[in-house]
């Protein structure tokens, strides 16, 4: 995710600007949880993402919005590490993970809770083995252990232990999003990443995921990365927002700075949304307005 004594090890590559102007808080954590420098990443011919630069403050909710195709789910991917770019550098914490053999990887991996778009949970086990799923993985805690963690977790996000011997086809869609969510936080990451989470539900459903996300980002001081195409999503819990569009990041700031600023692409993208942004800015969590 190392063998007899040898000289020691390189410092890990550290982000950019490590010495001086990246911010850091008082125990010396970079107030810049990930950080991407010129990323690329093609397929063959086709270049996907174009020099991409994006920068995720810790503890803040950061949506990335575009339409189908615009390079999205290849960027999450990249992201959390389960592919690689063609170039540029991505820092973790402010480690270059591009550089990291593949057992590094795994580590870097454990930083990242990810909510997979539909929940992606396994239909043939139960909410406990699948919510248990990483600590079986990742850990040698015995079921004994296991279970009052999963407990715990679920009841913070709403669900009690009825639910734990049901199967996800027994489930609504939002329990499902809860469960998905428990399981991604397990670990207790400091990221968690969120796939197009209020795809195919309903609109009350979808704010109820609104609010759960924001919910888990002040309840566990996670950092939020959200990818969606939900612009109500986005003005309803984003401290900042990018548009992707053609492998590009075309625009970033707030979802207001997006809406409103100087930037035709994303005042058209949003305006051809058909939300209504003031109706939706008076339905944002107390603290984010």
């Amino acid at each position: 995710m190392v063998p007899p004594p040898s000289p020691p090890p390189a410092p890990p590559s550290r982000g950019p600007n490590a010495d001086s102007a990246v911010e850091k808080k008082s125990s010396g954590r970079t107030q810049d949880i990930v950080v991407l420098k010129e990323v690329r990443k093609r397929f063959g011919e086709t270049e996907v993402l174009e020099g991409i630069d994006m920068v995720f403050h810790r503890n803040e909710t950061t949506c990335i919005v575009g339409g189908s195709g615009a390079g999205k789910t290849t960027l999450l991917r990249l992201i959390v590490a389960l592919d690689k770019p063609t170039s540029g550098h991505i820092y973790v914490e402010g480690e270059d993970i591009v550089v990291l053999p593949e057992r590094e990887l795994n580590r870097v991996r454990k930083k990242f809770g990810v909510v997979y778009q539909y929940s992606a949970l396994l239909d043939s086990i139960t909410v406990l083995e699948n919510v248990a799923f990483p600590l079986v993985e990742h850990t040698k805690l015995s079921s004994k252990e296991i279970r009052p963690r999963v407990v715990e977790k679920l009841s913070i996000l709403g669900l009690d232990e009825s639910v734990l011997d049901k199967f996800p086809s027994e489930l609504s869609g939002g329990m499902r999003k809860r469960v998905g969510l428990a399981r991604a936080l397990m670990l207790e990451p400091p990221i968690v990443v969120y796939d197009e989470p209020t795809s195919g539900l309903d609109p009350v459903t979808s704010r109820a995921v609104d609010d759960l996300i924001d919910d888990t980002k002040r309840r566990f001081g996670v950092t939020s990365i959200v990818i969606t195409h939900d612009i109500t999503t986005c003005f309803r819990i984003a401290d900042r927002a990018a548009l992707l569009a053609g492998g590009q990041v075309v625009a970033r700031g707030t979802p207001e700075e997006l809406a409103h600023g100087e930037n035709r692409i994303s005042r058209d993208f949003i305006a051809n949304s058909g939300v209504d942004i003031e109706s939706v800015k008076s339905l944002r969590p107390r603290a984010l307005r």
